[in-house]
């Protein structure tokens, strides 16, 4: 393994310290925001994390070599560069044996983070079951890869162009453990709430290191998700942000938009038509998801 794995000096050093460490995705910065927007966001959730008692490991592929923790300098190639694979489970070996360049979508991370030994993973939302299964079977495979490997990923809930309710019933098949933080009520990504109660509530970053300890002591493997609320002053209105996801999945369809092309069109569709709102709230609820998720690593640690 460690023939495709560097670590970067900073997470190196937290490692052998046993200093707390979390992991961030790169395919929001290289295929979920755009330039500079997304540099920026890099950057700053970064420093949030450092600011709230861990060390940040933003993960990516390069050259076909692991990067658990990038250099400013490699954030900005991915916030600029256009030529980027999305790396999911499935192409994480093409991407190695050609040594190309890849951002770590939240499957990607996850596989990552956990032969890295890093158990919290902070990002925007997880992917899910896509509106209109029955049309087109669009599941994502970040459901998979939290039924087997054991990372924890703090989110802002599912994001809110899939079918919430269908990607929880998904989620209880697969065993994996959906926690509210603070809340009774699962977040929908851009707002605080979904219409879908969250299976379990849990309410200090001490009480969710304690059931990830737990769970994992125990022996049961796999993640985990932390379903954490955007900051209401920095969220939408659950009614406001679903005119513009119609609007845009009509067009997804129209223009023939299928895949991993899906999300990336939508989430830049739906800024467009919340006139830059939805990517305010995107990049506060990533900050805030950082935040949360720097706590709970530093009380897995204490």
């Amino acid at each position: 393994m460690l023939n495709y794995i560097d670590i970067a000096p900073e997470v190196a050093e937290a490692f052998a310290a046993g200093k707390p460490v979390v992991a961030l995705e790169s395919t929001i910065i290289s295929h979920g925001m755009p330039y500079p927007q997304n540099l920026e966001t890099a950057r700053a959730v970064e420093q949030d994390v450092r600011d709230n008692g861990a060390v940040p490991a933003t993960i990516a592929v390069i050259g076909g070599r692991c990067k658990i923790g990038l250099t400013a300098d490699e954030l900005e190639y991915f916030a600029k560069g256009t030529d980027i694979l999305k790396l999911s489970r499935r192409d994480i070996p093409y991407c190695l044996a050609k040594k190309l360049d890849g951002a770590t979508t939240v499957s990607a991370t996850m596989i990552l983070a956990e032969k890295a030994g890093i158990r919290v993973f902070a990002t925007g939302g997880i992917g899910g079951v896509h509106r209109d299964l029955a049309g087109n079977y669009d599941v994502s495979a970040d459901l998979t890869e939290l039924g087997k490997t054991s990372v924890a990923v703090v989110c802002a809930g599912a994001k809110a162009i899939l079918d919430i309710p269908k990607t929880l019933e998904h989620l209880e098949t697969l065993g994996v453990p959906v926690i509210a933080y603070g809340t009774d009520e699962f977040p929908a990504f851009y707002s605080v709430q979904s219409g879908q109660k969250a299976p379990l509530r849990l309410d200090t970053p001490e009480e969710l290191a304690a059931f990830l300890t737990s769970k994992w002591e125990f022996g049961l493997e796999g993640g985990a998700v932390i379903g954490n609320p955007p900051e209401a002053d920095k969220a939408l209105a659950r009614e406001a942000i679903e005119g513009a996801i119609e609007s845009a999945l009509v067009e997804a369809t129209e223009k023939g938009i299928q895949g991993r092309d899906v999300t990336p069109f939508l989430l830049k569709r739906v800024t467009e038509l919340t006139d830059g709102k939805s990517l305010e709230a995107n990049i506060a609820l990533v900050r805030n998801n950082a935040r949360l998720g720097a706590k709970i690593a530093a009380a897995m640690v204490d």
